[in-house]
């Protein structure tokens, strides 16, 4: 094949791109990376700081477009003893990414026989969500919480993050995924720095229960299959997950109290 030549005002220069545009080569751009993919996404997730901690919670729908694709995907995990990761986003990369994230974690303790600090496992998991920056460009964006119990400091710590792996530190409460509005909203109402885990734990089920009354991509509490929200507090005893028979009957309280007034 010969190599093509250009008049001096047509040379596209050091630009490689534009070489093979001028040559004809370069194919057809899509007008979506993702419009023949149905990609499964994990919706809303709650953290709140509470005394001696904080509380983690997320719904267990997940969506496709307008479909739900599932009804019980877990959304918050235990990163190691005194952390835990909830997710939002793409699903199947948000799931990758936590499992590396653990593995990274563990791997680091049994290198250096003591666990990264907590603003450590913060700013490394910034960097694996900044490395997911071009996939999120092509729709499989991934928004974490990260969530912690600082041991050095002896207080709960929470971050929330951008899809370019921008970090915030939050010093109340943070949300993210389609219901993050609604569920900020409820907690911004409801919150009080000095309130028990017990406390805080009953307005992420309020905070996720509304919610769930007005985005459609957010699952409320399946009373017939018994399906619930995941709730954890992580505290100085590490990463604890509340068990489906409490966060059940304080879905019963709640709506007990709802029917009353």
């Amino acid at each position: 094949m010969r190599l093509p030549t250009f008049a001096a005002q047509d040379d596209p220069g050091p630009n490689f791109v534009a070489l093979l545009q001028a040559a004809g080569l370069a194919p057809p751009l899509p007008d979506s990376a993702t419009n023949d993919l149905s990609i499964t996404h994990a919706t809303t997730v709650v953290a709140i700081r509470c005394a001696n901690g904080v509380v983690m919670a997320g719904d267990r729908r997940a969506t496709a477009g307008h479909l739900i694709s599932h009804s019980s995907i877990e959304k918050v995990f235990p990163a190691d003893r005194h952390s835990g990761i909830a997710i939002a986003g793409a699903a199947g990369p948000a799931m990758e990414m936590v499992r590396l994230f653990q593995l990274q974690l563990e791997h680091y303790e049994k290198v250096e026989c003591r666990p990264l600090s907590l603003e450590g496992q913060a700013n490394q998991l910034s960097i694996m969500v900044r490395n997911n920056l071009p996939a999120a460009l092509q729709g499989f964006a991934v928004v974490p919480l990260f969530a912690g119990y600082d041991t050095a400091s002896e207080v709960g710590r929470l971050f929330q993050y951008d899809v370019t792996g921008g970090r915030y530190e939050e010093r109340e409460h943070a949300a993210m995924g389609s219901g993050s509005l609604h569920a900020g909203t409820v907690i911004k109402l409801g919150y009080r720095p000095d309130a028990t885990p017990d406390e805080m734990i009953d307005l992420a089920v309020s905070a996720l229960y509304r919610t769930a009354e007005e985005d459609t991509a957010t699952g409320g509490p399946d009373l017939v299959r018994g399906i619930f929200p995941v709730v954890a507090v992580v505290g100085p005893e590490g990463f604890e997950r509340v068990d489906d028979t409490d966060v059940e009957r304080r879905f019963r309280d709640l709506l007990a109290s709802m029917d009353n007034s």
